[in-house]
């Protein structure tokens, strides 16, 4: 039996939206990012480490995923992925190629059970790391909000390769593809739509001090700092100009291939909503947040693109 070929990791995002380009100093001023690349309509932003970008801008007409961008080791891996997935009945949006953005490299896009596009790449564009004090370090994990949580768990399980680390009694789950508790996590709502986008600091003492940043400068989180129970990672979400939910995290717990056993965390006990008891579970106000805006998905998007 072929063993199942499983990403690799998660690299980051692209975000578009009406003028969201025009909420770079945003990201730049007070998140902690730094501008890598820009060109008509697109701005690129990296963090610390050496990826190419973390976390994309690009102008267009509905707010959302214009793509979640994942890593692959090699070529041989990348095509083995996508001769996985073809053969699985996912939507491919073509064979691997070399890619002629800013990051390079080769890899190939695919469409999810919501539309939402998804690229693979190996062989990217490296930067330098930069060693700056409290600013992120990599995309830690995003969160999809589904009608259909199941069959994207099924899509993603069964055609990416990743594995349930937990859920969150039957409202959400978190998937890996290595060993961090989660690179995605699905949660059960009305529509597609970005729930959060978490960014990593690399200790607890870069965590609080970019909460810090964040407050002087008159920004205060919409929920936290406390502790999650799934992933025992501590929290602060912070709502963006383009009102997208970003959120802080660091220590996301590791897990063990061999021992782990993944367990329903319940929604009802406050201390498994927030270890720490300093943020508490979040309020009708940060649930409607993260439940964000609708999303069409990419080829919704592509007709919308057409008939302006």
């Amino acid at each position: 039996m072929t063993e199942k070929v499983r990403v690799h990791s998660l690299r980051g995002i692209m975000m578009r939206g009406p003028a969201i380009t025009e909420t770079l100093p945003f990201y730049e001023d007070l998140w902690g990012l730094s501008l890598s690349h820009a060109e008509d309509g697109t701005a690129l932003l990296r963090g610390t480490g050496p990826e190419p970008f973390l976390y994309g801008l690009t102008d267009g007409p509905v707010f959302g995923i214009d793509y979640v961008h994942f890593a692959m080791d090699d070529r041989v891996t990348m095509d083995a992925l996508h001769a996985q997935v073809s053969a699985k009945g996912a939507k491919v949006l073509g064979d691997p190629a070399l890619f002629d953005d800013f990051a390079g490299g080769y890899g190939f896009e695919i469409l999810d059970p919501d539309n939402r596009r998804l690229r693979f790449r190996t062989e990217a564009r490296t930067l330098e790391d930069t060693g700056d004090f409290a600013k992120p370090r990599k995309i830690s994990h995003v969160v999809l909000n589904t009608p259909d949580m199941e069959g994207l768990q099924a899509f993603y399980e069964g055609v990416l390769g990743f594995r349930v680390s937990d859920y969150s009694a039957d409202q959400m789950v978190f998937l890996r593809c290595n060993s961090d508790h989660h690179s995605i996590a699905l949660v059960r709502g009305q529509y597609p739509s970005v729930n959060h986008v978490a960014f990593e600091m690399p200790t607890m003492n870069e965590f609080m001090r970019g909460i810090g940043r964040m407050k002087h400068k008159g920004h205060v989180p919409s929920w936290g700092p406390g502790r999650h129970g799934p992933g025992n990672n501590p929290f602060a979400y912070f709502v963006s100009p383009s009102g997208f939910v970003i959120e802080f995290t660091t220590e996301l717990s590791l897990i063990d291939e061999e021992t782990h056993q993944a367990q329903v965390w319940s929604r009802t006990d406050p201390e498994a909503m927030d270890q720490w008891m300093t943020a508490g579970p979040p309020t009708t106000a940060q649930r409607a947040l993260m439940q964000g805006r609708p999303d069409p998905g990419f080829p919704e998007l592509l007709s919308q693109e057409g008939a302006t």
